[in-house]
């Protein structure tokens, strides 16, 4: 069982796979602040289920991406889809959520990720983190197989997106 201490620690140790996760579900630095919020709120609730089988960063994307999802859910019956998309992609470039490095580079392909399906997203997104094929599938519910399969019709779309909007 963690203490508060503990999983304060561990938050903060791994903050930046919930930073990545509200970067790709949410549209803008309130929403990500507030998505932020609602996945420390929900991994509180839910630490008692961590039984210490997998890494507590794998634990944590699991309940990121879990939260990010319903949220999105919830966020675009809130909202026209259309209205929601069309917002200015130069936003990532004032946001302190975003990387100073290559800021364009990223910036870029976060807006690209954004359009991708839920599966890919999730995909990409734990890629992105130097997760493995075989606990990606984990967390996902399928093989490391289809995974590979997934993975790779996510990049080749990934880079549609990218090359068209150029």
């Amino acid at each position: 069982m963690f203490s508060e201490q503990q999983f304060t620690q561990e938050i903060q140790t791994h903050q930046g796979i919930i930073f990545k996760v509200c970067l790709l579900y949410s549209h803008s630095a309130e929403d990500r602040e507030d998505l932020f919020q609602e996945i420390v709120l929900q991994a509180w609730k839910s630490i008692g289920n961590f039984r210490g089988e997998s890494k507590f960063s794998t634990w944590l994307y699991q309940v990121s991406l879990n939260t990010a999802i319903s949220w999105f859910k919830k966020e675009n019956k809130k909202n026209n889809l259309f209205s929601f998309w069309s917002g200015s992609s130069s936003a990532l470039a004032d946001d302190p959520w975003g990387s100073n490095d290559k800021e364009d580079a990223f910036a870029e392909m976060y807006n690209a990720i954004k359009l991708l399906n839920k599966v890919d997203k999730a995909l990409i997104t734990l890629y992105l983190e130097d997760f493995d094929y075989k606990t990606i599938g984990e967390m996902l519910g399928i093989t490391p197989n289809n995974v590979a399969v997934k993975m790779s019709r996510a990049k080749a779309s990934l880079k549609a997106l990218m090359v068209n909007d150029k």
